[in-house]
């Protein structure tokens, strides 16, 4: 094995598995997926589905001992709703804090379980998905590139130089990813990135909006149903 890709089902680490199948094969290449208690759990299946689209191997991981306390609306029995907002809207009542559907330092936990993992199978990458509209206004701080640099230096550093960290969307934002897609071919309607785990994508979460968004910024329809379009 060369690469393990970190696989929500969702859009961005759909269209890494992409890039890492196109570099290495899909013979050589570990698609992750890992349940942690979201509401969100669709995303589950979503990224077996894409793993087996493009015929890798695919991993699954359970977190959510971890994260059964805490309160972030994105985690199965928080007393918080997801908010029905795009996250500029959010980010106005936080006063510099991550918005509620950051999940206490996931992206950290994710990559040291990734890479324990790939160091195990043999392989030389880990990528993930992080972007720069993620981090923007300190939404989700573990998706920042200072927060991607540390990690990824000490994940280098604490396997012996043996590990790389790829995000290869840390400075480009959801529209580039999305054509970055198109590019590559990316089954669409396989992914799942809604915070609601509802039959149809809500359309009016965070995620949601910032997903419409990208793809009318590419001038294609996103193939997912949704119960609302936003304008």
């Amino acid at each position: 094995m060369e690469a393990l890709v970190l696989s929500s089902g969702g859009l961005d680490s759909t269209v890494c598995l992409a890039l890492a199948v196109e570099k290495y094969g899909p013979a050589n290449v570990l698609s992750l997926s890992i349940s942690y208690g979201q509401k969100h759990d669709k995303e589950l299946l979503a990224s077996a589905n894409v793993a087996a689209f493009y015929g890798v191997k695919h991993l699954s991981l359970d977190l959510g001992e971890i994260f059964k306390d805490s309160q972030s609306s994105l985690i199965q029995g928080a007393s918080e709703e997801i908010p029905e907002e795009a996250y500029a809207e959010q980010l106005k009542t936080t006063a510099g804090a991550p918005v509620s559907t950051y999940v206490p330092f996931r992206n950290g936990l994710f990559l040291s379980s990734a890479a324990a993992l790939a160091q195990s199978h043999g392989c030389k990458v880990v990528y993930y998905g992080a972007h720069a509209d993620d981090a923007a206004g300190n939404a989700y701080p573990d998706t920042s590139v200072a927060f991607h640099q540390a990690m990824a230096e000490s994940i280098y550093l604490g396997t012996g130089k043996d590990l790389t960290i790829v995000a290869p969307f840390i400075a480009k934002t959801k529209a580039d990813v999305v054509a970055e897609g198109i590019r590559l071919g990316v089954p669409f309607a396989l992914t799942w990135s809604c915070y609601n785990g509802r039959e149809k994508a809500c359309g009016v979460c965070g995620t949601c909006r910032d997903r419409l968004a990208a793809f009318q910024k590419n001038g294609i329809q996103d193939p997912i149903e949704y119960e609302t379009l936003v304008p």
